[in-house]
């Protein structure tokens, strides 16, 4: 039978290189090589240096997200209206247009039209935005909606507990109240 050549591996060279050198070299070179691995004291003391690490990189991200989104919570608020402003601003100047005619306007008719004009397309604009106006008049009396100025005797038996009239109109804006009606309950 052949024998196989054992193959020179790393481990293999070091024993036959451990063989020729003296005992006491071999004693030297082991405690260096024990000195150049890390002790389980050091191994720890790095690894919780890189945790601080992270934990300081982590926190300071955090820190930063946190004042960005800050930021930008405050210019959201600052320009939260800004659409509606803009959409707003043709009424206003049709508001100008017509100041500036009631000055020379003899025809009260003429200045009525105008300023029906001007209310609708503000309507028409608020609308668009998701205002809605609140229907009272008739209806029961809810105090999650209206907003009870006083109390009068009821015409007749069916408008008791029920809105009789209306002094400001109330909204809803989508689906909440945007300003409760103030209202005159019949009782």
């Amino acid at each position: 039978m052949l024998k196989k050549k054992k193959k020179e591996t790393p481990e293999n060279l070091t024993d036959v290189q451990n063989e020729n050198v003296p005992a006491e070299e071999q004693e030297l070179t082991q405690q260096t090589e024990a000195a150049q691995e890390p002790s389980a004291e050091d191994k720890a003391k790095e690894e919780l240096a890189q945790a601080n690490e992270k934990y300081l990189r982590l926190y300071a991200e955090f820190d930063n997200f946190r004042r960005r989104t800050s930021k930008e919570r405050v210019e959201l608020l600052q320009t939260a209206g800004k659409e509606v402003i803009v959409s707003l601003l043709p009424v206003l100047d049709d508001f100008e247009r017509a100041f500036k005619s009631m000055d020379q306007a003899t025809d009260v008719v003429a200045v009525k039209a105008g300023v029906e004009l001007i209310y609708s397309k503000l309507n028409n604009i608020l609308q668009q935005k998701g205002l809605k106006p609140m229907e009272a008049i008739g209806q029961p009396f809810d105090a999650d909606l209206h907003e009870a100025i006083t109390n009068i005797p009821a015409p007749n038996d069916e408008m008791k507990g029920k809105v009789v009239d209306e002094m400001e109109k109330g909204y809803y804006l989508g689906e909440k109240v945007a300003r409760f009606a103030k209202v005159i309950v019949g009782s």
